[in-house]
């Protein structure tokens, strides 16, 4: 089976503050064909980013965009936005562990 990279399948991965308590991320794709390979894979699910941010799989909020060929994740910062134990203030660089997830892609895309 043939594995992509969720950083070679999307055009813009991002990771923002959502306020002060609270990280955004935003997953878009190029094509509406891409996008729903990864959507209907699984691999970008609540249960992932609770792994891999180390969150409550009950604090993610997940939601599939389909008409903007989106994903959009957020959930609670573990520091507030500027707390002396935040590492970083904006939230920018937070998204690069999804890059790395594998997509299955069964010889399309």
């Amino acid at each position: 089976m043939t594995m992509k990279s969720l950083g070679e399948l999307a055009i813009l991965v991002r990771s923002k503050n959502a306020g002060p308590f609270w990280y955004t991320f935003d997953i878009m794709f190029q094509d509406y064909e891409t996008y729903r390979i990864v959507r209907d894979s699984g691999i970008v699910s609540k249960q992932r980013v609770a792994d891999i941010y180390k969150q409550d799989e009950k604090s993610i909020i997940l939601v599939n965009h389909d008409d903007a060929f989106a994903v959009k994740v957020s959930f609670p910062r573990k520091y507030t936005s500027g707390s002396r134990y935040d590492s970083d203030i904006f939230g920018g660089a937070q998204y690069a562990p999804l890059l790395d997830l594998e997509i299955p892609m069964d010889g399309k895309a």
